[in-house]
């Protein structure tokens, strides 16, 4: 999957920028633990090279770990909620970059860690792997990982994603028969993989907003993203008149050392 020039690529999620901020989940302990193990790195002193790190979500997280994260996104919007989340917190501050994830502005043997969390599928395969070698220290490791609605686990999940698939031309999921994960391992020459299962706990108008953050929907114009999101919420809330959902996770991780 890719969209073109990255330039285009920050001002599609920047459109967005609110709503991934507010909506899209975080990653469950499980997947700290297992990116640790698999790289080799301790989390806890490391420097990592977040890249396509949006409003922060893993940023954030590894810094609560003690991570010394620079964080790499081309979109204006997405890297200011970035600084502004992570302004009042503890720990060492983040330095954001306005980047290409392709072309990085950093020197040589700087990180110990390059992390990609949904966002490896939109840069160049080859250039962006390069790139990240080169920042690297010799031991250092390149993670990719991927939040995922494990559809085949929920009939209103399954449902909800075919109303996607049918209703918005660019929509790419689970409900599409040529879906797969983005072929990052297929750019390392050692490489482990894992899947994480979870369940996330969220409401109904939250789950919409994470709707709302993702690149197919910002292609849309604004009034049929607002009656597709419509349409979603009246399906939902007779299936959950509660009005919170229990969302079948996986987390797909792949790292090469």
């Amino acid at each position: 999957m890719n969209i073109g020039p990255i330039k285009d690529l920050g001002r599609v999620f920047d459109r967005v920028a609110d709503a991934y901020d507010a909506g899209r989940p975080g990653y469950p302990d499980e997947l700290y633990r297992a990116l640790s193990e698999a790289s080799g790195v301790d989390l806890d002193g490391a420097t990592t090279v977040d890249i396509g790190a949006g409003t922060g979500i893993l940023t954030r997280a590894l810094r609560v770990r003690g991570s010394q994260v620079i964080a790499v996104d081309p979109g204006v919007e997405m890297l200011a909620r970035l600084v502004s989340k992570t302004a009042g917190e503890q720990g060492t501050p983040v330095a954001a970059v306005l980047a290409d994830g392709n072309a990085l502005p950093l020197a040589d043997g700087v990180a110990d860690l390059v992390t990609y969390a949904q966002s490896w599928h939109w840069l160049d395969p080859v250039s962006s792997i390069a790139e990240a070698r080169r920042v690297l220290r010799p031991d250092g490791a390149i993670a990719g990982c991927w939040n995922f609605n494990h559809a085949a686990q929920a009939e209103w999940l399954a449902a909800y994603e075919a109303r996607l698939a049918e209703a918005v031309p660019a929509y790419y999921g689970p409900a599409v028969e040529e879906w797969s994960v983005p072929p990052i391992a297929a750019a390392f020459e050692v490489i482990e993989e894992r899947w994480i299962p979870w369940t996330r706990l969220v409401g109904i108008e939250d789950f919409l907003l994470d709707l709302r953050s993702h690149s197919y929907m910002a292609a849309l114009s604004a009034d049929r993203a607002d009656e597709l999101v419509e349409g979603q919420r009246a399906e939902l809330r007779k299936a959950f008149p509660e009005g919170v959902l229990s969302v079948p996770m996986r987390v797909y991780l792949a790292v090469g050392r």
